[in-house]
């Protein structure tokens, strides 16, 4: 079972640049429209797109030009323009002139990026050594973490301690979680089939340099898979047992391991039935056949935290050489 680290990088426009900041030149006016910048938080050195929108200004027959740091990156009609960021906290300035009824209107709007990231780690269950992460649990929790990376623009970074983290929990700000250092929040899982996001946004303690970062939690079913336990080798856990299992020897150590279960509450409660009957819990069971001759037994392990959280799994055994009838002792 392999699950995915989920991490979002972001930026932010400079505080007051989703505002319309507009310079008048030589044969220029006020300017009557605006820029936005998609997406609201960009990656740095990737492409954002700005897009015109003018309540008094014939957009159809007018002509737009675009600046980035001083160099024309487009001309022609009004429409959507794509421009490329550079580095975190390197400021990007465009310049915009739409000429509309021999009039050119001008706006300016400046584009600092930010690096911040947002790692899940669900808190629950998965075997030692395992090299995976768990998935995201049922009716379980999942701890959240900002890796901010802050720079000013000449590429000063800013010690995240030193960040305020204000976090946002389905469109829903979590004040108590939120603070200077803040860099982690607790989250419940969201319920099956559905989603939850949870967002943040990062600032030092002046405000001049800020960003941002989304991620989306969606849980999975978990899943338990038994393995055989060798007094040498120790788990097996490069083999999972699936349908049938031989007990060749005396005995034979079985080993469940419980993936993607909610360990809030304690961890998840394992247990054994042998032929329908209760055997024992535990993550471990020691199976000895008695007596002579071949036979065999149904053995069924359920793990289980929470009113809905559950797996099942099923072997069908076998032991013994000749025919007869045998029961198990445990």
């Amino acid at each position: 079972m392999r699950s995915f680290l989920l991490i979002a990088s972001v930026a932010l426009l400079l505080p007051g640049a989703a505002l319309a900041q507009s310079f008048a030149g030589l044969g220029e006016v006020e300017s009557t429209f605006t820029i936005t910048a998609n997406p609201q938080y960009p990656v740095p050195g990737s492409r954002a797109t700005l897009s015109f929108l003018s309540s008094s200004l014939d957009l159809t027959n007018a002509t737009l030009t675009v600046a980035a740091n001083g160099k024309s990156v487009y001309q022609g009609s009004v429409q959507p323009v794509a421009v490329t960021l550079g580095k975190a906290g390197s400021i990007t300035t465009i310049s915009a002139t739409i000429a509309s009824g021999g009039t050119n209107y001008t706006q300016s709007l400046a584009i600092q990026p930010q690096d911040v990231s947002l790692v899940a780690e669900p808190i629950s269950s998965a075997p030692p050594l395992y090299p995976g992460k768990p998935s995201v649990p049922l009716e379980g929790s999942v701890r959240v973490i900002a890796v901010a990376n802050l720079r000013d623009s000449k590429g000063k970074a800013v010690s995240p301690s030193s960040l305020s983290y204000s976090w946002s929990v389905d469109g829903t700000q979590i004040a108590n979680s939120s603070g200077i250092g803040k860099a982690a929040i607790v989250v419940a899982s969201p319920l099956q089939y559905r989603a939850r996001s949870v967002s943040v946004a990062v600032t030092n303690f002046d405000g001049s340099l800020a960003g941002g970062a989304t991620i989306s939690l969606a849980p999975l079913d978990p899943i338990v898979r038994v393995y055989a336990n060798d007094p040498l080798l120790g788990i097996r856990y490069d083999h999972a047992l699936f349908g049938s299992y031989s007990i060749s020897g005396t005995e034979s150590s079985l080993y469940a391991a419980p993936f993607s279960f909610p360990t809030t509450g304690g961890a998840p409660l394992v247990q054994w039935f042998l032929n329908g009957s209760a055997a024992q819990t535990g993550n471990s069971i020691t199976l000895r056949p008695t007596g002579s001759g071949q036979g065999n037994a149904s053995l069924s392990l359920v793990v289980s935290a929470g009113d809905y959280t559950r797996a099942i799994a099923n072997l069908s055994l076998t032991f013994g050489a000749s025919s007869g009838t045998n029961f198990f002792g445990l």
